[in-house]
């Protein structure tokens, strides 16, 4: 399942606390809940992956900052 432009973490993360909701009420026929806990997990793959993409950013960001703090201050002077 593959993230599409309009994917949003927060919603995502929503889904999946429907889907553990579901699985937990014990409401579920076993078969939907292997396709429920199935769903899940490529949700949360999905909320790693653009985690771990967010934090490699961030940390490039921080080294462009520490390399060079001082041309950025000197911009913000403006």
């Amino acid at each position: 399942m593959a993230k599409s432009k309009n994917w949003n973490y927060e919603v995502t993360v929503a889904k999946v606390e429907e889907i553990i909701n579901q699985i937990e009420s014990g409401k579920l026929e076993l078969s939907e809940v292997f396709t429920q806990f199935t769903t899940a997990t490529t949700h949360l793959q999905q909320c790693k992956d653009f985690l771990e993409h967010q934090q490699k950013q961030m940390n490039l960001l921080i080294e462009t900052l520490e390399d060079s703090p001082e041309s950025y201050l000197e911009e913000e002077e403006f």
